[in-house]
């Protein structure tokens, strides 16, 4: 590493809020950090690859790296646990998350039939219809994950929407579908503190840590949505407040 530069690096790419949400942690606690985007970067996306890191985004020192899916690790491997923060209990989670899906399926409809495959801003390598089927390819995630123990749910939530999603309401009509799984699961889960431990790609934690961060992953696309046929002069159904929001530990930037 030369002198002076930074001690980390974030491997990160356009449009993922993940990634968003990891550099604007690093940037409140004053940590430098290196900004690789694997996009348009050959050289960052062949050191991802010699790091043996599966998805992004990551955080590295040297060799060594942690996937950023957990803010937890982060802070972990950057050595500032002070700045954790207490999440909200799982049933203020579902219920939010439970809203901000009703309010896209309420405003998925909006979407200009010209416009659903076509990027959703210049820069994002996005279409609606990716953006609209990924809230609720989190939901999906989400349930195979904790119902059927998939551990790498990036196979499920970062792909592009399969054949069937051709037209707005082949994705209000899964949507719904998934709206009505998750709720009955967490009408039939027993123990609803969740705690219980769940195995994925990036190590052990609890249930209640991954309901949060599909809660404000779907909240921060609904966002999106939102933010986009508002731009355009849109009157839409459904909004969602800051009191929707509260609590929830979303970027606060929109896109990257």
């Amino acid at each position: 590493m030369q002198a002076g530069s930074p001690e980390f690096s974030v491997f990160w790419q356009p449009g993922c809020s993940s990634c968003v949400r990891v550099k604007e942690f690093l940037t409140r606690l004053e940590i430098p950090f290196k900004s690789v985007d694997v996009l348009s970067d050959s050289e960052g996306r062949n050191e991802l690859r010699r790091l043996g890191a599966r998805s992004i985004p990551i955080v590295s020192k040297g060799d060594a790296f942690t996937y950023a899916q957990s803010i937890e690790d982060v802070a972990r491997f950057v050595d500032r646990m002070d700045a954790v923060t207490d999440r909200l209990p799982p049933e203020v989670l579902f219920s939010k998350w439970t809203k901000v899906l009703s309010v896209a399926l309420a405003n998925i409809p909006m979407i200009p039939d010209d416009e659903f495959n076509q990027s959703v801003l210049p820069n994002v390598p996005r279409s609606y219809r990716d953006l609209s089927y990924h809230i609720f390819q989190v939901v999906d995630a989400f349930l195979q994950t904790v119902q059927d123990g998939l551990e790498d749910w990036t196979v499920v939530a970062n792909v592009s929407p399969p054949e069937r999603i051709q037209k707005k309401e082949d994705t209000v009509n899964e949507g719904q579908e998934l709206t009505e799984r998750l709720q009955h699961w967490w009408l039939t889960l027993e123990d609803k503190s969740c705690q219980q431990s769940l195995t994925m790609f990036y190590g052990k934690h609890p249930m209640h840590q991954f309901l949060e961060r599909s809660t404000w992953h779907s909240a921060q696309h609904t966002r999106q949505l939102i933010a986009l046929l508002s731009d355009k002069g849109i009157e839409l159904p459904a909004k969602l407040e800051a009191d929707d929001y509260a609590g929830l530990p979303m970027p606060k930037k929109l896109w990257e």
